[in-house]
């Protein structure tokens, strides 16, 4: 197998925000992230834009936010975008509005679908790259990033930009909640060739079912 590199990975989670020295905690061990419903408040786009996105989404907008700040990579750069839930609170919604009341407002349901977190990034920050989604099989983060490197591995991208993001799932979900309950997101650029400070993957050995431990991982 050909090695891949990971760089300029940003993230954002309540409690932590876009603080280094609590990300580095939060990787050791020595911090925690809130489970709660706390968002990047993206200042930097129109209020309109942004005044009723989602936990998921606004997480989303900001770590490729961050990424585009802080790197110099291609904004028409491919994006693959990795969820184990997407828009549960929004779907909790929808399904709600369906059984209670026999229909679903248009409204609602364009904010409700698996890509809307990565296309709501792409529309703010005018990237014509375009995007994949992954919904991984059994929640199995190593699957997702295996599909998610396979063009930079097959050499038909020399980079691609990796983006996850996941939601506090509400307690309403009860004892169906995950027990791995984190609201988080990060981004970061999946290249064929090393740069500074990147990290090297020679296999997937390294790479967690849990994308929470992933990036613990990435990050210590």
């Amino acid at each position: 197998m050909k090695s891949f590199y990971l760089s300029n990975v940003t993230a954002w989670a309540p409690g932590l925000g876009d603080d280094g020295k609590l990300w580095q905690a939060w990787a050791n061990n020595q911090a925690q992230i809130e489970q709660i419903k706390e968002s990047p408040k993206l200042e930097y786009t129109d209020p309109l834009f942004r005044r009723r996105l989602s936990q998921i989404t606004k997480m989303t907008v900001h770590v490729v936010h961050n990424l585009l700040e802080t790197s110099h990579v291609n904004p028409e750069t491919k994006i693959v975008f990795i969820s184990l839930r997407g828009e549960i609170e929004r779907e909790f919604t929808i399904n709600k509005g369906l059984i209670e009341d026999g229909m679903i407002l248009p409204a609602g349901f364009s904010l409700s679908v698996f890509n809307t977190p990565i296309s709501s990034a792409t529309l703010a920050f005018g990237l014509k790259g375009g995007y994949s989604v992954i919904y991984p099989s059994k929640n199995n983060f190593v699957d997702a990033l295996k599909t998610a490197v396979a063009p930079v591995l097959a050499g038909t991208e020399k980079e691609i930009i990796l983006v996850y993001a996941d939601e506090l799932v509400p307690e309403v979900y009860g004892d169906k909640r995950p027990a791995e309950n984190i609201p988080l997101a990060f981004a970061g650029i999946i290249s064929a060739e090393k740069k500074d400070n990147c990290l090297c993957f020679d296999d997937f050995s390294n790479v967690s079912k849990s994308p929470v431990e992933f990036l613990q991982y990435v990050l210590k």
